[in-house]
């Protein structure tokens, strides 16, 4: 069976109107089947500062109690992941929006409050592979955004990062699958101020130093812990990299 891409977008790549239209017409092209996975957190915290509703963030993972919650979930779910599924059409790539609730395809838990609440924050319980390998095999490319259920009727706003791994590690559990991470940098980089400092490859020797000495931090921690995670449950590759390098299988940092 031909390899399930798995491709996760976000960083300024979701606020930014031409380099997500210059994305999404190179997704549209990929061949074979294939999912797309979305973030948009910028989106939401600018939402929650016009409604006065105080953001807090820790390691690049989002405090979310119930206001919150509300705005990632229309954020999210509603005007993000219609826009790219409407924009998908429009260049003739089948989308189907979902997010976990959606067909039952991904069921959280809430996060222990230990050692930090995150309050409705939710750490992926199961993943309906299956259902997702159904969906590709008949032409549809599901669009899951990051909001998901817990099977008791709630809602829980999870990792973009986390899901995308997740949905990877699923979908691979039916077939051959390979995840890519797709954001507005070259990958993951020594000095982000500087596109030619890539470091080429991480492993899961590598990445304690460079989380130790500075180089991998904030929002890029999930990003490669979730991207060595989905190496250790047996995907063919795991890749970081530019947005406009999603066709460039030699672009980015491959994580081993």
């Amino acid at each position: 069976m031909e390899s399930l891409k798995v491709i996760k977008i976000g960083g300024n790549v979701i606020d930014n109107d031409l380099a997500l239209e210059r994305f999404l017409r190179d997704f549209a092209t990929v061949e074979g089947r294939k999912i797309l996975v979305h973030g948009g957190g910028k989106l939401a915290t600018r939402m929650a500062e016009r409604l006065e509703i105080k953001q807090t963030m820790v390691e690049g993972r989002r405090v979310t109690d119930k206001a919150t919650l509300d705005v990632v979930t229309m954020v999210y779910a509603g005007l993000i992941n219609k826009r790219i599924v409407a924009m998908l059409q429009s260049l003739g790539c089948n989308a189907m929006g979902l997010s976990g609730a959606d067909g039952g395809v991904i069921r959280a838990n809430r996060r222990s409050p230990e050692p930090i609440d995150f309050g409705f924050v939710g750490d992926i319980a199961e993943v309906d592979g299956k259902r997702l390998q159904q969906l590709t095999a008949e032409g549809i490319t599901p669009v899951i955004c990051s909001i998901m259920h817990d099977g008791k009727g709630g809602l829980l706003n999870c990792n973009a990062d986390s899901v995308a791994s997740a949905v990877a590690a699923g979908v691979a559990r039916e077939g051959a699958a390979e995840l890519h991470f797709c954001f507005d940098k070259a990958g993951v980089l020594r000095d982000v101020n500087d596109p030619s400092s890539l470091i080429s490859e991480i492993t899961a020797e590598s990445y304690p130093a460079l989380k130790a000495e500075g180089v991998i931090s904030d929002g890029m921690i999930p990003k490669v812990e979730n991207a060595l995670r989905s190496v250790a449950e047996g995907l063919q590759r795991v890749v970081i990299k530019h947005s406009d390098e999603l066709a460039n299988a030699d672009a980015g940092t491959t994580i081993r």
